[in-house]
């Protein structure tokens, strides 16, 4: 074994910042609990920095009753516009500095791009702590779905400035590599994602989930899972299970989710069938109780749910883009379409619900797929691009260039 890799299995000590953390429900926070809950399983210590969340109470967050950090510290916490559930920290740079001098980290990682992760990258830096940074979110395409796409230039260079601040950017596609590199940030690794198949199962189909549903025998439920929020364009969600319904009146639509545009559909669209937000074990047997996963997003950086559906067996329809364009191929494990042919993703759709031989090969396929995307192969290529890489680019970003441990 290399002296290199030695040190990746050596006990480090990483602190993560995120301005989004568990219980909250996005694909970020959902990232992060299985990052830390890994590194912890690989032997190292994690320790948390967050904002405080909307009606919290204090203490620690835990899931399925496994801590998902060694300690945290938790900073004001102020609404995100356009998110009034999610938060953004704020902290002064002296307090990051005094809290890491006095108990200082081997590498610190910043999840987020806000005033948070902004303080800790400065303090990091003055300290000459190897700090790196996720390329979680593109804030900047979403300017032009909340009716201020004038700031989409702007944001665009915000994100340059502060990733370039960065020694490496982790970034979740190949595709992503190629947009953070037009973008003006060279120093990129290639860190994909896992899906936890024990958890998200076909197994856990809920025959009385859907008679409540109201469907029966074949049926098909057709589901969104995901926030409801202008980004995600439920608009071609909606258009498309209304194509479907127009050749099966039967099929339901399911959306697993809440956010800002629930409202709004939900008094457009009285039959259609609102979960809410679910959870764990519960949002497993959602999954497994659908037929198809309409996953519309062009503005998702990865889309967790996509794996999530395939290791349920859900037929996933999807564009070309994110998750679906690293794991999903057309008429075999799923459907997808070009970004800018709407056409061609309802037509997907409409071949899997009209065509039950070609739904029940893609489904089973999609699950046997998912099942080679575990999550302690992703950890350990975090482990080597953090600690590894980090070290050899300097944390001022010298000699940056693209990284992939495929």
């Amino acid at each position: 074994m290399t002296e290199t890799v030695q040190a990746t299995r050596r006990q480090q000590h990483i602190t993560i910042v995120s301005e989004t953390f568990p219980p909250e429900i996005n694909g970020v926070a959902n990232t992060l609990r299985h990052l830390c809950q890994g590194l912890m399983q690989r032997g190292h210590r994690v320790t948390v920095i967050r904002p405080r969340q909307q009606h919290e109470s204090k203490g620690h967050f835990a899931s399925a009753g496994e801590a998902l950090f060694t300690s945290e510290h938790v900073v004001t916490g102020c609404p995100l516009p356009g998110y009034a559930d999610l938060r953004f920290g704020l902290v002064r740079g002296s307090r990051l500095k005094k809290l890491w001098t006095a108990d200082r980290p081997d590498a610190v990682y910043v999840a987020t791009q806000g005033p948070l992760g902004v303080a800790a990258t400065s303090a990091a830096q003055k300290l000459g702590i190897p700090v790196s940074s996720g390329f979680h979110t593109n804030f900047h395409t979403y300017s032009r779905y909340y009716g201020v796409g004038m700031l989409e230039r702007l944001l665009c260079l915000y994100g340059r400035w502060f990733h370039n601040r960065t020694a490496i950017t982790l970034v979740p596609t190949r595709r992503m590599l190629q947009k953070t590199g037009a973008m003006g940030i060279p120093a990129t690794g290639l860190w994909s994602r896992g899906v936890d198949c024990h958890r998200f199962t076909p197994h856990k189909r809920d025959n009385a989930l859907r008679e409540a549903w109201g469907l029966h025998g074949n049926d098909r439920a057709v589901l969104y899972v995901g926030r409801l929020a202008p980004e995600k364009n439920l608009r071609m969600a909606v258009a498309c299970f209304e194509r479907i319904r127009g050749l099966h009146p039967q099929a339901k639509f399911v959306l697993v989710g809440d956010g800002p545009l629930r409202q709004q559909l939900a008094e457009r669209h009285p039959d259609y069938i609102f979960c809410g937000t679910r959870r764990d074990n519960d949002l497993a047997r959602h999954f497994a109780s659908g037929d198809l996963l309409l996953f519309p997003s062009k503005t998702d950086t990865f889309g967790n749910v996509v794996l999530e559906a395939m290791a349920s067996g859900l037929g996933v329809v999807a564009f070309d883009d994110a998750a679906a364009a690293e794991h999903i191929r057309h008429k075999e494990n799923g459907m997808k379409a070009p970004l800018d042919q709407d056409e061609a993703y309802v037509d997907g759709a409409l071949r899997l619900a009209d065509q039950p031989t070609l739904l029940s090969r893609v489904r089973a396929q999609a699950r046997l797929d998912a099942l080679e995307l575990c999550w302690s192969s992703q950890i350990e290529q975090f482990e080597q691009l953090v600690f590894n890489q980090t070290a050899q680019a300097g944390y001022h970003g010298i000699n940056k260039q693209s990284v992939s441990l495929l």
